[in-house]
Parts: structure tokens; sequence; C-alpha cells
């Protein structure tokens, strides 16, 4: 049994989390080593082009990383980070599937698979969780 009892008691603990709720991101389901978000895109996630803004794609990737990470070793920050964007999305929806691959006594490695609701890749993180 990982942190959170609940995905309940999860969306409970990571509301607090205001720059992503604030931008519409939620937490659709998890494991003990995964969890899934995701985002209904609206004009507020918007770049200049008209395309969706790359931080609002990290920033949804980054809360999957959270939800994951902190599943797996509560208290946990970001150690290091990087974000290779694939495509455009073309959906009305992004979703993030966080998954560890490594998990060690401080430290967890987690990748996120970034795709929109049409089943395109948009991006993949890869991130280190430190356990504090």
């Amino acid at each position: 049994m990982g942190t959170f009892a609940s995905l309940e008691e999860a969306r409970e603990h990571f509301k607090n989390d205001r720059f992503a709720t604030n931008a519409g991101m939620v937490i659709d389901a998890m494991g003990d080593d995964w969890s899934e978000c995701s985002v209904v895109l609206t004009d507020d996630h918007k770049n200049a082009y008209g395309g969706v803004m790359g931080g609002a794609i990290f920033t949804l990737a980054d809360l999957a990383f959270a939800v994951c990470a902190n599943q797996i070793h509560s208290l946990s920050v970001a150690q290091q980070v990087s974000i290779n964007y694939l495509s455009a999305p073309k959906g009305t929806k992004l979703i993030a599937r966080a998954e560890c691959i490594k998990n060690g006594r401080t430290t967890a490695i987690l990748n996120v698979k970034v795709s929109d609701d049409t089943g395109r890749d948009v991006a993949l993180f890869i991130g280190t969780a430190f356990k504090l």
C-alpha cells in the first residue's frame, strides 16, 4: 500500500497544488506505482500561435509525476526532470500516465507519457524523485 489510502485521499492532498488545479488538471486514477492525470484543453492553455503551451503539457506531466512519486515515497520532490515534446496535440484533452521504472531507497525514477484523446503521443517526461 502506498502513501494514499484512496484516490480521494490523493485528490484531497493535491488540491493544494494550486497551479495545476487552477489550470483544470485532475487526478483520474492511481495505483501503488503509477498515476494518471488529465486536463480538458481550453483557450487558457493556448500559446500565442494558438497551439497548446508547452508549460501546460509540462505541468500535467509534473502533476502525474508528483502523484506517483508521493504514492511511492512521501514526502518526495523532483530532483531532476526532462521533457521531450513529440507532437502538437490534436484532441481536446491531454492525458498523462506516470509509471515508476526504478524504486530505490531514497530515489525513484519515473516515466510519464503524455498523449491526447485521439491517441497521439504528445510528450515524454522522465524524472527522478527524491525522498525527503
